[in-house]
């Protein structure tokens, strides 16, 4: 009895990859052995980078409040031990976003902080 293969199955599995790979450099985009490995490497690239995002923007959000805590005469750490003591529940990413486009809430904030 011949051997039967779904060519049909196997080419349109192989040319969802390659249609994934479209706009990379060299043979990243056309070779199949190539493209395969670069998409999967591709994928946990994305898994983890998803995880450091988050780490990164809250690096940036300290940073923006340290700068302009420090504009107010304290540091961030001063800042936060204050605010966790008042008990003034505001989160680190709606703080910077105040230091940044609404100084005059933040200064507002860290005097509330400072009587208290």
């Amino acid at each position: 009895m011949p051997r039967s293969v779904n060519h049909v199955a196997s080419r349109a599995r192989r040319k969802k990859i390659l249609k994934l790979t479209r706009g990379y450099f060299g043979a990243r985009k056309n070779v199949w052995t190539v493209a395969k490995n670069t998409w999967e490497k591709g994928l946990t690239y994305a898994y983890r980078d998803r995880k450091a995002k988050k780490r990164n923007f809250r690096a940036l959000w300290i940073q923006r409040i340290n700068a302009a805590a420090r504009l107010e005469g304290m540091s961030y750490s001063k800042l936060m031990g204050a605010l966790h003591k008042a008990g003034i529940e505001i989160n680190r990413k709606v703080l910077a976003d105040l230091a940044m486009n609404h100084p005059e809430t933040f200064k507002a904030v860290v005097e509330k902080v400072k009587t208290a």
